[in-house]
């Protein structure tokens, strides 16, 4: 499998995606979360917005290839809500998610497959809604060395277009920085190439 350098997600919530079909409403709603402890808050909140009504309906996905996943048809006929919806992240791309389709019955039964399309397309047109932000990822690391490496460290760190978020260059040179992953190989590359001795690069672990 290809290493993952980034993911798709959301910043802002979305919680007012309405379809109407054959008189039912269906409100989407699209939250960022970063833990299932999230999602129970979100499905909290999304009872208080949308207060009695027929459906809750959701699927969310965790984790940067979306290990972590569950859907759920809160009542629905199994498989006409839930995982229709999460198919919809899927396709999307989509992760650190929770999406929730809240039905209001209108009194007209559409059917497994009318149901399956209904949730579908409800999930599809929430997040079309959504602003979808591509989170690159990154690796945190402390570099320590003497002075006589300073120009050498910087000039390689302009060449690969990282910027340093903190430094100090008080006894010894020292620098923090986040290497994104797509360029951590030839940082290592450039590094092992210019520097061997009195040099010190620790991994940060947050």
């Amino acid at each position: 499998m290809s290493d993952v350098f980034e993911y798709k997600t959301i910043d802002q919530p979305v919680t007012d995606a309405l379809l109407k079909i054959k008189g039912s409403k269906f409100y989407g709603l699209l939250f960022p979360v970063n833990h299932e402890e999230d999602v129970k808050k979100c499905l909290k909140q999304s009872q208080e917005l949308y207060p009695q009504a027929t459906h809750y309906c959701y699927a969310f996905r965790l984790g940067i290839k979306g290990e972590i996943h569950r859907v759920n048809d809160d009542g629905e006929p199994s498989g006409t809500s839930g995982l229709p919806i999460y198919n919809r992240l899927v396709s999307s791309e989509l992760t650190n998610v929770l999406l929730i389709v809240v039905r209001y019955f209108g009194g007209t039964k559409l059917g497994v497959s009318g149901l399956i399309k209904a949730y579908r397309d409800s999930a599809q047109f929430t997040i079309e809604q959504s602003k979808i932000s591509i989170k690159e990822l990154s690796e945190s690391y402390q570099l320590s060395f003497d002075y006589t490496y300073q120009s050498s460290v910087m000039t390689l760190l302009k060449k690969l277009n990282i910027e340093p978020r903190s430094f100090d260059f008080s006894e010894k040179c020292s620098l923090f920085i986040e290497i994104p992953m797509k360029k951590k190989e030839l940082f290592f590359e450039k590094f092992d190439s210019l520097f061997t001795q009195n040099f010190v690069i620790q991994k940060k672990v947050s």
